[in-house]
């Protein structure tokens, strides 16, 4: 491998902070390193991007992903890079995935998300976008817009299980 390709495959790292279970960094470490170790947290973000109707934009995870392909997922969701904040990532990810510039977004909560692929602390925002959204065709298979009553009513199954916990922590914290 030469100097050139060995400059790409370093550009091409992802490289998260390492955080403790106080949101704190302590370190940073490859993302390969933790996927399939929930011992190791990570920073990620999730933005619900609303319409001037109420209806929650939800994209379809790539069949390509790593995680949940094909499944129905959180409006744009990605993870804080290394020395990155998370409303600096937030605003990265929605112009990344969805083409979104310009909008204000609204800080709801954080919290820790475990499960026996990973551990990740949340920061979730939100956004009312009445404009064109153009999806990253990469990573998105499909979006659109939906109501919160035709997300009830669909088959559970079909997003993704982080998805389904950050909308009941929504309608929770909306008091619905």
């Amino acid at each position: 491998m030469n100097k050139g390709d060995e400059a790409m495959k370093v550009q091409e790292r992802e490289v998260f902070d390492l955080v403790d279970e106080h949101d704190i960094v302590i370190g940073t470490a490859d993302r390969e390193d933790f996927h399939g170790n929930p011992s190791m947290i990570h920073r990620v973000v999730h933005v619900l991007v609303f319409d001037s109707s109420g209806e929650l934009y939800l994209q379809k995870r790539s069949t390509a992903k790593d995680v949940q392909p094909g499944k129905w997922d959180t409006s744009v969701g990605g993870h804080v890079n290394a020395g990155e904040s998370y409303e600096q990532a937030a605003y990265r990810e929605m112009q990344e995935e969805l083409g979104i510039e310009g909008v204000v977004l609204e800080f709801l909560h954080r919290y820790l998300h475990s499960n026996d692929y990973e551990s990740e602390f949340v920061s979730t925002y939100r956004c009312v976008w009445n404009g064109a959204i153009e999806f990253n065709r990469d990573e998105i298979e499909e979006g659109r817009f939906w109501s919160l009553e035709k997300i009830r009513s669909t088959d559970r199954s079909k997003f993704t299980p982080n998805f389904l916990d950050e909308l009941n922590r929504f309608k929770k914290l909306a008091g619905m």
